[in-house]
């Protein structure tokens, strides 16, 4: 019994950090080295993330300074950048990339935070998967004779508590990231 809630909420964990993973790959108007994690650049014929193959570092609130550890591969990370979906206009002295993070306009703060939403949305819709998985796997251990209804009843009432704290935890980190996203 307790192993089936146990199990559903370290699933439930797993959801609510991939949440803040993808969020932290959504671009608002600070500069954040997290926005280059699921840039790939061709390294040699194998492409390898951004931070394998250089140091990325935030100096000031609105500007990433990209170093590559061998500065032939400066036009395959500016390359890379530019094919984002980042919409982001790197330049480069040869040494280094900089990259000035221009504000967001309204309207594109209006798009990243129902990206967000829809984010949280799918977060939220996969913890309920979760608990009708566990749910599900407590009317089997019923069935089996292994829990009496009293303690499928009360698991189940532990299950759907545990549900909401994960729900209210994604609708948290779903705020701050509105109030991120739509700050000036």
């Amino acid at each position: 019994m307790q192993s089936a809630i146990t199990a559903s909420e370290d699933r439930m964990k797993k959801t609510v950090a991939n949440l803040k993973d993808e969020f932290s790959s959504l671009r608002t108007g600070r500069a954040s080295a997290a926005l280059f994690d699921k840039i790939r650049v061709d390294y040699y014929g194998d492409k390898s993330p951004l931070s394998q193959v250089a140091n990325i570092s935030v100096p000031e609130a609105r500007l990433i300074v990209i170093q590559p550890w061998d500065k032939a591969m400066i036009a395959e990370i500016e390359k890379a950048i530019r094919s984002s979906e980042l919409s982001l206009n790197p330049s480069n002295d040869g040494k280094v990339i900089r990259i000035s993070i221009p504000p967001l306009t309204e309207e594109r703060r209006k798009e990243l935070a129902k990206v967000a939403k829809n984010h949280a949305e799918q977060s939220r819709v996969a913890v309920r998967n979760i608990r009708r998985d566990g749910n599900d796997e407590l009317k089997k251990l019923l069935k089996e004779g292994k829990l009496t209804e009293d303690e499928e009843s009360r698991a189940s009432e532990e299950l759907q508590k545990v549900t909401d704290s994960y729900i209210t935890k994604i609708n948290q980190v779903l705020e701050e990231k509105e109030k991120e996203i739509m700050e000036v």
